[in-house]
């Protein structure tokens, strides 16, 4: 906001922020706290970065088209299928690793389809499927481990 006029904050808009930044820190936190595994917290990291990412950028600019694109709730329904799956597998490393591949796949088919209508943003949103397939691939790690 001192730099440009295109950026404009409101107290909200900074509230929000902390929360989710907050947010972000405690349940990583809570992760570190729960397992010893390096597998396990990267793949918890990994999942949260994304999870911040997809909100960050979904509240500042959009990933498809602009920020008040409905389409853009597609990509927060990726969080929810996510969280959905660890809640149901109980957080367990293995089942871990099948929500979030799930979350990759549904990550790059709603990227795909959101090449019709903003190619740039398709493409960009698709390459979000790679950091939950890397969650992915460190709770598999994980489970491995575990086993």
């Amino acid at each position: 906001m001192q730099f440009t006029r295109e950026v404009n904050w409101t107290s909200a808009d900074f509230v929000f922020a902390a929360a989710l930044i907050g947010g972000v820190g405690a349940l990583y936190e809570f992760t570190v706290r729960r397992s010893a595994s390096w597998a396990y917290r990267g793949g918890v990291a990994a999942a949260l970065a994304a999870s911040f990412l997809t909100i960050w950028v979904n509240g500042a600019v959009g990933m498809i088209g602009s920020e008040d694109n409905p389409y853009n709730l597609v990509f927060l329904g990726v969080i929810v299928l996510a969280l959905s799956g660890s809640v149901v597998t109980r957080f367990r490393a293995s089942g871990m690793a099948l929500a979030l591949a799930v979350a990759a796949v549904a990550q790059a088919i709603g990227g795909l389809a959101g090449m019709n209508s903003d190619l740039r943003g398709g493409l960009f949103s698709t390459g979000f499927a790679l950091i939950w397939l890397l969650s992915a691939a460190l709770f598999h790690n994980a489970a491995q481990q575990e086993a």
